[in-house]
């Protein structure tokens, strides 16, 4: 069986999913690779790495797309909507299509895929379980976004982080709120302390208050009913308006005791919830920055700009979208080894097991048909 692995479209899109290192592991397995010439040359792997660890490098893109039985990308059809009429027109009927598709983002386009009869899973949909946690690709990408989120507001704030007593004055440390406490909340906190911040942090699902302190950080509870917060999946869950309502009244005051604000509320294949409103902002001191981590798919703040970098009264809500991709190298290890691992998991017995929770999850597309029920309705 060959597995192919391609140069990814979308614009400023630096990772690849597959790595040289990953090679060796789907060698081992019998498993043939070919990977399009420089498809890792923006994440640091040249294709005399692959070359070196018996990867096929083949010079055009309609060839991997010939050859693979297995096709693996970063960004391909809801994801890349763009630029997927054209790698769709590619595919051929009994191919295995994997990566992040975005499907709820693009159901048409989903659904063309079906009809050229690709069995398509969707790695954003993968189960939030034990068994799952080695394949969970927006955990390891959600690790890299919370970092890069800090770093950026970091280098946007007009202050530094730590306290500092020097014979001139006492530099004061900087504050710093984050709002969503899930794996990129999480690491955004830990970067922060290590710069030396006060950091506080917020989240609906009070069961995160223990991982939230034992980063050093203090949890902000507001007094609001937050029964049925997490879903079963593990995620946030979605509240009606008058508890959003309820949260936007209560979280004004915290805003504007902080320098830095991370939001990172999201779920996947919905739209993130509006926390912070533009009037909230206009009673953040100026010189404070709100890095938006979800400003792609809609954004925590209602003034955020997906790409861009907005300026209300002093205050700059950056929209920074693809984060992970700002560090591909470490992105595209981590995406690689999930990747690799669902593959693994998915032809451990050589077929589909479509009793199997993973695979049902992650599968959009088998034999002609849309097999996920939430895209069904869409359509």
């Amino acid at each position: 069986m060959v597995i192919g692995a391609t140069k990814e479209t979308f614009p400023a899109e630096k990772r690849v999913a597959i790595t040289p290192e990953s090679v060796k592991s789907l060698l081992d397995k019998d498993l043939k690779i070919i990977v399009e010439s420089g498809a890792g040359v923006l994440s640091g792997f040249s294709d005399e790495a692959y070359k070196e660890n018996n990867a096929r490098v083949l010079n055009k893109r309609a060839q991997v797309f010939s050859e693979a039985d297995i096709l693996l990308q970063v960004r391909g059809a809801g994801a890349n909507p763009e630029k997927a009429e054209a790698d769709i027109a590619l595919l051929k009927e009994g191919q295995i299509l994997v990566g992040l598709l975005n499907p709820f983002a693009a159901p048409q386009l989903i659904k063309k895929i079906a009809e050229k009869g690709i069995t398509a899973f969707a790695m954003e949909l993968m189960p939030r379980t034990s068994k799952a946690q080695s394949m969970d690709v927006l955990s390891s990408m959600a690790t890299i976004a919370g970092y890069k989120s800090l770093l950026i507001a970091a280098s946007e704030i007009p202050k530094m982080f730590p306290l500092l007593m020097t014979a001139a004055g006492t530099i004061r440390p900087a504050h710093v709120f984050v709002i969503g406490a899930g794996v990129a909340g999480l690491q955004a906190i830990a970067t922060a302390k290590r710069l030396g911040a006060v950091v506080s942090a917020y989240d609906i699902r009070e069961d995160v208050k223990e991982q939230v302190e034992s980063l050093g950080a203090k949890f902000v509870e507001l007094k609001i009913e937050k029964k049925g917060q997490t879903e079963e999946k593990g995620y946030a869950k979605e509240m009606d308006e008058g508890f959003y309502k309820k949260q936007k009244e209560l979280l004004t005051e915290v805003l504007f005791e902080n320098d830095i604000v991370i939001t990172t509320a999201g779920v996947p294949g919905k739209k993130p919830p509006v926390l912070i409103s533009k009037d909230m902002v206009k009673k953040m001191k100026p010189g404070s920055v709100i890095v938006d981590v979800v400003a792609e798919s809609g954004g925590n703040c209602e003034l955020t700009k997906a790409g861009k970098t907005i300026d209300e009264n002093g205050v700059r809500i950056i929209g920074t979208i693809n984060l992970p991709s700002l560090l591909p190298f470490n992105a595209s290890r981590l995406y690689s080894k999930n990747i690799t691992n669902f593959i693994f998991h998915v032809l451990k017995n050589g077929e589909i097991d479509m009793e199997d929770e993973i695979t049902s999850s992650t599968l959009i597309t088998f034999e002609g048909e849309i097999t996920n029920s939430k895209l069904k309705e869409q359509l």
